[in-house]
């Protein structure tokens, strides 16, 4: 069974970082995407102006969401590795995905 800081030290591996930031940003990226095409079908094609700049305001609503959920799990993996008791070595070791 593997302790609390050998968990921790595969979580905040450079390959787990990356897969974090492309987990958040991969179904925002396409929602945000899909929003603006149906902001422009709205505003040109249909002819409805008004809510075809309401659904233009999505895009950055979504990513900023986004972006702060994937800033939160940064912050959890940062306060997991420092950790009273976790010394500057194991928190760098960590970091730099040496372990």
């Amino acid at each position: 069974m593997a302790s609390k800081q050998q968990m921790t030290d595969q979580d905040v591996s450079g390959q787990a970082a990356e897969e974090v930031g492309e987990q958040a940003l991969g179904p925002a990226a396409l929602a945000s995407a899909a929003s603006v095409g149906l902001a422009w079908y709205y505003f040109f094609l249909r002819g409805d102006k008004e809510r075809g700049l309401f659904v233009g305001l999505w895009p950055p609503t979504i990513l900023a969401f986004a972006s702060y959920f994937n800033q939160r799990k940064m912050r959890e993996q940062l306060d997991a590795i420092t950790q009273p008791g976790t010394t500057l070595r194991n928190a760098l070791d960590s970091m730099m995905g040496n372990r």
